[in-house]
């Protein structure tokens, strides 16, 4: 197989402000493999949070394109060394062996004539996705809702944690009337004191909002536990529930998992949680950090196996360099072609500022 990697600069269409940070843009490192004559496509992207910049993400894609790749024959010897462990070491970013194991699903699939949610058994997906709304003013979300509603999003998200709960409570009452037909889900990214959660719940679910993602702190998950086993609206585990080990700390004792591509390892991690969560009373979440449609293609394929759907980090950016999984009306799907089903768009590694691509 050869391997070629190259970044590029994924601008959103508007700065999103969560209660930690606000975003503008990130940083996409592409790996492509290519193998008599086929190809398979991936992506990471950066993350403050997680510590990942674009230095880190193309050191990792590099090392394994050069040193571990060349290792095998073929995409699926390499991809059931990846499920076994064989092929990524133990300090490669989650979203760097996401990516890999992408790719190499895009070129298996290609080869196997198969779309990457029939290679691993699942129905082909159109879902509903959620919506994403940063914190801004009421006026502005009240109009944002509207024209979301309006275009056919069935389920909005909202970003909740400002130094003033009250401004939360205020926006999402807006929301609601602006759009009351939809689904609302809230996530606070961890800005509430366990005092602050169990008073502001009950008056979200008078708003009727359905659920919410990670309320506290991450970090003490016996007291998210707690929280969730009294609380009136379900909540989700994000940034408590990174990989297989914190799902199978919380599960059964929290109602939803939000599991992220890019944090817990790529699809058969994903996978592999589903497995461990299923029955347990804890449902799944697929959610996403901003990206390009290729890096949200995987995370689509394996739609069917999630109650809620938070994939939207294409349709935030202000132009999406890759096409396949449609969204702009509110509705994911895959196009049935083998592999991931996406394409590049015409002059989309045209990126602002420096741009590497490397060959092994």
């Amino acid at each position: 197989m050869k391997a070629t990697h190259r970044t590029a600069r994924l601008h959103l269409a508007e700065p999103l402000r969560i209660s930690r940070s606000v975003t503008t843009a990130r940083d996409a490192a592409w790996l492509t493999l290519e193998h008599e004559g086929q190809h398979g496509h991936g992506e990471a992207v950066s993350s403050v949070y997680y510590g990942l910049d674009i230095d880190t993400l193309h050191r990792h894609v590099d090392r394994i394109a050069r040193e571990e790749l060349p290792r095998f024959a073929g995409p699926e010897s390499a991809l059931q060394a990846l499920r076994d462990g064989e092929l990524t070491r133990d300090a490669t970013p989650a979203a760097v062996t996401a990516a890999v194991e992408s790719a190499l699903l895009d070129l298996v699939g290609k080869r196997a004539g198969s779309p990457v949610h029939r290679l691993v058994g699942l129905a082909a997906p159109r879902v509903a996705t959620a919506r994403t709304l940063g914190i801004t003013s009421p006026l502005r979300a009240a109009r944002q809702a509207r024209r979301l509603a309006g275009s056919g999003f069935r389920i909005i998200k909202v970003k909740a944690g400002t130094p003033d709960p009250e401004d939360d409570i205020e926006r999402v009452r807006v929301i609601r009337d602006a759009a009351p037909h939809a689904r609302i889900l809230l996530d606070p990214n961890g800005a509430w004191t366990l005092r602050q959660a169990r008073k502001l719940l009950p008056r979200y679910a008078e708003l009727g909002v359905e659920a919410v993602e990670q309320p506290v702190a991450p970090g003490d998950p016996e007291s998210f536990a707690a929280l969730a086993e009294r609380s009136p609206l379900p909540l989700i585990a994000d940034e408590d529930a990174v990989d297989l080990a914190d799902a199978r700390r919380l599960a059964g004792r929290v109602h939803g998992i939000n599991v992220k591509l890019a944090k817990c390892g790529g699809v058969h991690a994903a996978l592999r949680i589903a497995a461990l969560t299923e029955g347990s009373g804890t449902d799944l979440m697929l959610g996403c950090l901003a990206a390009s449609t290729l890096g949200l293609a995987p995370a689509v394929h394996l739609a069917a196996r999630a109650r809620w759907i938070d994939l939207d980090g294409h349709l935030l950016l202000a132009h999406d360099p890759w096409t396949g999984i449609g969204g702009s009306d509110g509705i994911l799907h895959t196009t049935g072609f083998p592999g991931l089903g996406v394409d590049e768009r015409h002059g989309a590694t045209t990126t602002e500022g420096a741009c590497r691509e490397d060959v092994a």
